[in-house]
């Protein structure tokens, strides 16, 4: 809040300099955010009189800049002394009120504040402030606007030690910043009880207020959640399960699959009666021969065995002891086309690595994301493998499967709260989910993101759907597919557009200047980022332009999430290896980790925006005719072209 504050400089007594005959000529200069005042000069005195009048506008916490100058004339002039005055602390010893309040300072030098050369009394009148308005502004106290050498203004906040362009917003109504033992800042809100790490602003607070009308409303979610499926395995799921289904093939001759008190697989050889834990057809008999000299088994991602032969510096898969191939008793290394073969072989595996008896996990409903992570976390990975058992407390009942699914719509749902300040949407029209560069903020972000990456391995595990999904890039990246420039369109597709204009014209002819760096911001934090050591002075031509394509692509989709994406797949192989999910491209990984719901056409079409036609458009109409001839896997797989996502309420 700022006012009026008239400062009225009264009088000075400065230190005698013996070396000159003649007295200074002062005069007082008077700055404050920005402001600068002067009074009339005095000739030749040490204790000149002013009382003269200066009028600015202040805020509770400005501070105010008395500075005494001597006015010289062939010469610039020199600065006598200088003294501060915080208005905060004068308003805390008088009331909040300052009425002809009268101050005398102590004049110091500038090089040596301890030195001190002569006093200044000043008079300060005409301000007063509430209680409510100077606790505000007391809570803003620490910002500061300055100028850089491009004329550019930014704030420092030297409680937080960050600057940032914008000018600070006040803290929302019923929010309080403080600061911990460890000097670390925090927010209180004081209408829900709550606290956070994120500084929140009033979009912040509409966000989590948005999100909590979501919450509300999830009952009816949960009806939709509970109607997805994946196309075509309704029925299927309960059979993967089955051992008739076995992509190894039956077991040889004398051979025996048994599991013992722990649930831990291990197979039998009748006729050595010996036994051991590895699947003989993955790992080889145990009577086996041992290899010549120089060889070596290998095998591969999918277990299957192959030879090195060091000697000739050569790999195969025939077994130089028998001749016969290992892809003979084990499954072909063929593309898999059939999403549903994919899905069946996807639950063979995780049916293989699935651990007998069952844990329990016990969480509240208001402290759901904190129960979980604290739980999750002290588990050991394998653990969660075993059958899931959730309890909310005070309400019985068995956990059949609708429980334990539950528990993930609703868990999926918590991680989206805008104030842990985990994940953001992807873009303005684009609401899958993908992670957000100002996490940090957070400080156990990375403990989240580490739990988040374990919670998510399980619902593939598992065979349980989430609530929201991620973007495509981010599927991609959990498949370790590498990423490209067309990655780039489903999630910002202005940068996406910018980067195709730079390689399809001449950058020389258009004097664009652009370097091998790019300014990011996050939370009004302006860095640089070079692309390539010493970026910033290697200036993009014609011929390294597809190199500063492929580094600003690369940089735009992993920009300042590095550590956070490290923590998730940390979390996530730690409960179920990303190997197993090789087959799948990324929208078929979102079906399988968000499901889909009947597709309701009528919806899709209200909702549909048309640009260049309308809804009575020829055109149009044989499209919607097109559409509903479609099967919903088709409309499914549309949606996913046109949207990016196969939710029909994400367009």
């Amino acid at each position: 809040m700022k006012s009026q504050l008239q400062v009225t400089v009264i009088s000075a007594r400065l230190k005698e300099n013996k070396k000159n005959w003649f007295g200074p000529s002062p005069y007082v200069e008077v700055v404050v955010d920005g402001q600068s005042k002067r009074t009339e000069k005095c000739n030749n005195t040490h204790s000149p009189k002013w009382k003269q009048a200066l009028t600015v506008i202040v805020t509770p916490v400005s501070k105010l800049i008395f500075r005494v100058w001597s006015h010289q004339t062939l010469k610039a002039d020199i600065l006598l002394g200088m003294a501060t005055l915080e208005i905060r602390e004068t308003l805390k010893n008088n009331d909040l009120k300052l009425c002809e309040v009268v101050q005398t300072l102590h004049l110091c030098s500038e090089r040596d504040p301890k030195d001190v050369v002569g006093d200044l009394s000043v008079c300060l009148d005409g301000m007063q402030v509430d209680a409510e308005s100077f606790a505000l502004a007391e809570r803003e106290h620490g910002k500061e606007q300055r100028v850089d050498q491009n004329g550019r203004v930014y704030y420092v906040d030297h409680i937080e030690k960050r600057t940032t362009w914008e000018r600070p917003e006040p803290l929302p109504a019923g929010w309080e910043r403080r600061v911990d033992p460890m000097g670390r800042v925090y927010y209180v809100d004081h209408m829900t009880r709550t606290t956070t790490w994120q500084r929140p602003t009033q979009e912040s607070v509409r966000n989590y207020e948005e999100w909590q009308h979501q919450r509300s409303q999830l009952q009816g979610a949960m009806q939709q959640f509970n109607q997805r499926f994946i196309y075509g395995l309704q029925d299927q799921l309960a059979a993967t399960a089955n051992k008739e289904f076995d992509p190894l093939g039956p077991l040889p001759h004398g051979w025996e699959k048994r599991t013992d008190t722990n649930g831990r697989v291990y197979f039998v050889h009748h006729p050595t009666r010996t036994t051991q834990w590895e699947d003989p057809r993955r790992q080889g008999l145990l009577n086996d021969k041992p290899l010549p000299d120089g060889w070596e088994m290998r095998f591969t991602v999918d277990g299957i065995p192959y030879f090195v032969d060091h000697n000739r510096r050569t790999t195969t898969y025939i077994d130089p002891r028998t001749g016969k191939s290992s892809l003979e008793n084990g499954p072909q290394i063929t593309y898999v086309r059939d999403f549903k073969a994919k899905v069946q072989y996807f639950r063979f595996w995780c049916q293989q690595m699935s651990m007998s008896q069952h844990i329990k996990i016990t969480v509240s409903r208001k402290t759901l994301f904190e129960d979980s992570f604290q739980q999750i976390m002290s588990f050991h990975p394998q653990d969660l493998r075993r059958r899931l058992w959730v309890i909310f407390p005070g309400e019985e009942g068995l956990d059949y499967g609708g429980v334990a699914r539950e528990w993930f719509f609703l868990l999926s749902h918590e991680v989206l709260n805008p104030m842990y300040c985990l994940f953001e949407y992807a873009g303005k029209d684009n609401y899958c989910l993908q992670i957000n560069p100002a996490s940090y903020i957070n400080p156990d972000h990375l403990k989240y993101f580490k739990f988040i990456g374990r919670f998510i391995a399980m619902a593939l595990f598992h065979g349980k759907f989430i609530d929201t999904g991620f973007s495509l890039p981010f599927y991609k990246r959990i498949l370790n597919k590498p990423l490209a420039l067309k990655d780039l369109e489903s999630i910002d597709p202005e940068f996406y557009n910018s980067l195709i204009w730079i390689k399809d014209n001449n950058i020389e002819e258009c004097g664009l200047e652009m370097f091998f760096s790019v300014d990011k911001e996050i939370l009004g934090e302006v860095t640089t980022h070079e692309l390539k050591p010493d970026g910033g002075n290697i200036q993009v031509t014609e011929e390294n332009k597809e190199e500063y394509i492929r580094l600003v692509a690369e940089w735009r989709l992993s920009r300042g999430v590095e550590e956070q994406t490290q923590a998730f797949f940390q979390g996530f192989n730690e409960v179920l290896p990303q190997q197993y999910l090789q087959y799948f491209d990324a929208k078929e990984l979102e079906v399988m980790l968000c499901g889909m719901q009947e597709i309701d056409l009528v919806d899709w079409q209200r909702n549909t925006i048309y640009r260049h036609y309308a809804r009575s458009s020829k055109q149009i109409l044989w499209f919607w005719q097109f559409v509903k001839e479609m099967d919903n896997e088709k409309r499914m797989r549309l949606l996913q072209f046109v949207t990016g996502t196969c939710r029909s309420n994400c367009f």
